[in-house]
């Protein structure tokens, strides 16, 4: 009875002791530790690593993109074991067992429950499953559910040490799950009740991965720093030195980073780690224009790589960073035998592609483009490598000012480029070339045109004689080669040597993997593929010519006689001399507007190559061609102003010339008002003494003293140039030039405030003042001493205004428009009356508003 009884007593307290929830100071350490681990976070720690693992296969490096990660999803070290990741293992030996898969993770086929099955993980909350949780979600929610339930805490102080282990778990998923803050409110709770954790400087590292991704790169900076100070762990020291470089360069700070780049590669002893940041490093150095150091770099990116993919990328930016003074016979051999090796044939578009790129940098331009063409006929490995070979083919048609040719090799790069920031950037290029090609060969068409209009009869008959002696020649060689082929058709021409795929077969066809009993085209797999091969390469295109698309096809020089006005389609007459002569215009009008329509398009050009390229002593001397063969007058006062605005600054001897004949020939325009006194760009805030000279002079506006308060304003521009209150100044003094010389010469200077000031309220409001006072302008005919002449019988009158009642009283107050406030300048004492004043009638309003509602009837 007694030993029931105790029985039964035992069974009471450990049913008590097991139903109730205890708070982190309640509980005991006994065996804590290990079932925090197996019960919960051994799930949260094989979520976070199939995360890792599904992220690293999906995870392809794209080597055009500024920069590469260091750290792939396969070298993110797990929790706080840094040895658990073969990149910051102490020796091969735990290397080697850290890459053997290990008997907990789970395989494929395993029954789900099993310890390291694929899929839902035992003991998963109900609610995650049925929502669909992220990977992610997963492990943080176990990592918080082992903090919950096994968290020790004694006078302040966490005494499991697993549940720092959790909270680093915690810490990553978040930070992968763009959950920064929340992490950083994690580590919080590690930096107050694990203060003596030895641990700890791991928990700093991922508080400044933490701060970078919320990109507060100065806090980030700043525990990166203090922590490099202190002497920690080496594997720390490994992982901070990675990522303390990468936080460097988001922030901007690339030479910093290529120190703190230096260090990381030396403390580095995993080879994939040393040839990422070996590679790393050599983009950095070329961005800072350190091209021999970037070599450098991408040598030992190659020497380390343990990567195929790697190892070919590597080749490329070292031939991308030829300085062109080494030796470039030995480095083009090396390339063109390594490519004829092994895998490497594989990638010989990219091994030309390079040598293309080696031998610009070498000044060999021609055997550049060989060997850019030598790529276009190999098997394309990477898309984009085919694109960029098409944009350097393109690049040097620019360079020879042929945009036709430029262009469509610039839109076949854009069709197989796969990285979007390149596509973006070269499709603004391609439709900048487009808008230059048209101008350009529309000026080339019409000097054509026009030149021809100036020959004599005798001279014409001469040129054309020429060009159809030429005609014969070529057309008389395309018939020989037409016949050449048609007799060479028919003959068997197929390739029969050991490499063909004709070559020891019997069959007709090539082996596409099907049986020899099986009818080729009765094999709807092999079908599948052969269709999405074709579309691959073809497009959607249907049936047409038995597939001769080459026949459709324009070639550039087709594409630049389209241009250029020239058909293709032979004429009956196109050997008569008369055939061409009757179509040269006569007519001076229509020579008129092909010389108005060809000096436009020049004046676009020139502009173009400045806004498009950057281009400025191309744009120049186009504007200065049209200069010298005098278009009208609007196009050459644009192109002077052109010349003189995008050269005064950096280049004043070539605006010279334009600043000369805007000032000999074009006196009272706005232009040669620009070219007297360019626009001040750099304000500075206004002072006191500029203001009250603004009063002054305003005041005698108001007195109607326009003389005195025109001197004021002179002499106040010439003492303080870059005042914020110059354009003002400059209004008001078209105002009294309006006042004491008339409409036009107000109209003059408003011009020149508007092309000066356009962005200013000053310069929008003397835009808003010339469209009204243009609108008012009238023709009226006077007498030698100024006196209107009376109208003639039969004609309309013309309303005739009185000059000064067109110019407004006040300048702030005019032509029907709003009063500009800003013009008249503020008293600081004054306006802060006024707004007290008017809040101290607001708030009494407010208050005696309750009063002036009616109340209620009951």
């Amino acid at each position: 009875m007694k030993k029931n009884i105790l029985f039964l007593l035992i069974m009471c307290i450990v049913a008590s002791c097991a139903t109730k929830t205890k708070k982190p100071e309640q509980r005991s350490k006994f065996m804590k530790g290990f079932n925090t681990y197996y019960n919960t976070l051994f799930n949260a720690k094989d979520a976070l690593n199939s995360e890792f693992t599904s992220r690293d296969k999906g995870h392809k490096d794209n080597f055009y993109a500024p920069y590469i990660p260091i750290l792939t999803f396969e070298d993110q070290p797990l929790g706080s074991d840094l040895g658990q990741s073969a990149a910051f293992a102490e020796n091969s030996m735990k290397m080697a067992e850290v890459n053997r898969p290990s008997s907990d993770r789970g395989l494929p086929g395993m029954p789900p429950g099993m310890p390291g099955a694929q899929g839902n993980t035992p003991g998963q909350p109900d609610d995650l499953q049925n929502k669909g949780a992220t990977t992610l979600e997963i492990a943080e929610a176990k990592a918080q559910k082992a903090i919950t339930k096994y968290s020790v805490i004694r006078s302040g102080e966490e005494k499991n040490k697993k549940i720092f282990d959790a909270y680093m778990i915690l810490v990553q998923s978040r930070i992968y799950q763009n959950k920064s803050v929340q992490a950083l409110d994690a580590l919080n709770y590690v930096f107050t009740h694990m203060k003596d954790d030895k641990r700890l400087p791991l928990a700093r590292i991922y508080q400044g991965v933490a701060y970078a991704k919320i990109k507060d790169y100065h806090r980030a900076n700043e525990t990166f720093a203090k922590l490099k100070g202190e002497d920690i762990n080496k594997s720390y020291a490994k992982l901070m030195s990675i990522y303390y470089s990468e936080a460097l360069l988001d922030a901007g700070k690339t030479e910093e980073a290529a120190v703190e780049l230096d260090r990381a590669f030396e403390l580095n002893s995993n080879r994939k780690l040393k040839s990422r940041i070996a590679y790393l490093r050599g983009q950095v150095s070329e961005n800072l224009g350190q091209n021999d150091k970037a070599r450098e770099s991408f040598t030992q990116a190659y020497k380390y790589a343990n990567d195929f993919e790697f190892e070919v990328k590597s080749q490329i930016a070292i031939a991308k960073t030829f300085n062109g003074k080494g030796d470039y016979n030995g480095a083009k051999n090396y390339l063109e035998s390594i490519s004829k090796k092994g895998t490497y044939v594989s990638r010989k578009n990219e091994f030309y592609y390079a040598l293309g790129l080696m031998a610009n940098k070498a000044g060999k331009k021609e055997e550049a483009q060989e060997f850019f063409k030598k790529s276009l006929f190999e098997k394309v490995s990477d898309p984009q490598v085919r694109g960029l070979t098409y944009y350097e083919i393109g690049k040097s048609y620019l360079e020879k000012n042929d945009y036709i040719g430029a262009g469509t090799y610039y839109d076949s790069a854009l069709t197989v480029m796969t990285y979007e920031p390149s596509k973006i950037l070269l499709k603004d290029q391609s439709e900048y070339i487009k808008k230059i090609s048209k101008n350009y060969y529309l000026i080339k068409k019409n000097d054509s045109i026009l030149s021809l209009a100036k020959m004599s009869d005798v001279q014409k008959t001469d040129f054309f004689t020429k060009y159809i002696a030429k005609l014969k020649a070529k057309e008389e060689k395309e018939e020989r080669e037409r016949i050449r082929a048609e007799r060479s058709k028919g003959f068997d021409g197929g390739d029969y040597s050991a490499t063909s795929i004709f070559a020891n077969n019997t069959n007709s066809f090539a082996d596409f993997g099907v049986t020899t009993k099986g009818f080729y085209f009765s094999n709807t797999g092999t079908i599948s593929k052969g269709t999405s091969s074709f579309k691959q390469v073809w497009g959607e295109r249907a049936l047409a010519d038995n597939w001769r698309y080459s026949k459709k096809m324009a070639s550039i020089e087709d594409l630049k006689n389209d241009a250029l006005g020239v058909t293709s389609a032979p004429n009956p007459r196109r050997y008569e001399t008369t055939y061409y002569i009757e179509q040269i215009p006569t007519d001076q009008e229509r020579l008129g507007q092909l010389k108005k329509d060809r000096d436009t398009a020049s004046l676009g050009l020139g502009v173009m190559y400045q806004n498009y390229f950057t281009n400025t002593p191309l744009a120049t001397k186009t504007l200065y061609d049209l200069v010298d063969v005098k278009p009208e007058e609007k196009v050459m006062l644009q192109a002077l102003y052109e010349i003189f605005a995008m050269n005064y600054l950096k280049n004043p001897q070539a605006s010279e010339r334009a600043k000369q004949i805007l000032l000999n020939d074009y006196p009272y325009t706005s232009y040669a008002e620009f070219a007297r006194n360019p626009k001040n760009v750099s304000f500075v805030k206004s002072s006191e003494e500029v203001q009250n000279e603004y009063k002054k002079a305003y005041a005698l506006y108001e007195s109607e003293k326009f003389g005195e308060s025109k001197d004021v304003i002179e002499q106040t521009i010439q003492k303080f140039p870059k005042d914020a209150l110059i354009p003002k100044f400059h209004l008001l003094n078209a105002f009294n030039s309006g006042k004491t010389s008339g409409k036009e010469v107000m109209i003059l200077q408003l011009e020149q405030i508007a092309l000066n000031y356009a962005k200013t309220p000053e310069g929008i409001k003397a835009k808003e003042m010339l469209n009204y006072l243009k609108s008012e302008l009238s023709f009226q005919a006077t007498d030698n001493k100024g006196n209107a002449l009376p109208q003639q019988p039969g004609t309309s009158q013309q309303p005739v205004q009185n000059q000064n009642n067109t110019i407004p009283q006040n300048p702030n107050n005019g032509m029907g428009l709003q009063p500009i406030q800003s013009l008249e300048p503020e008293k600081p004492e004054n306006s802060q009356k006024q707004k007290l004043k008017k809040q101290k009638e607001q708030k009494e309003k407010i208050e005696k508003a309750p009063n002036d509602i009616p109340t209620m009837p009951k």
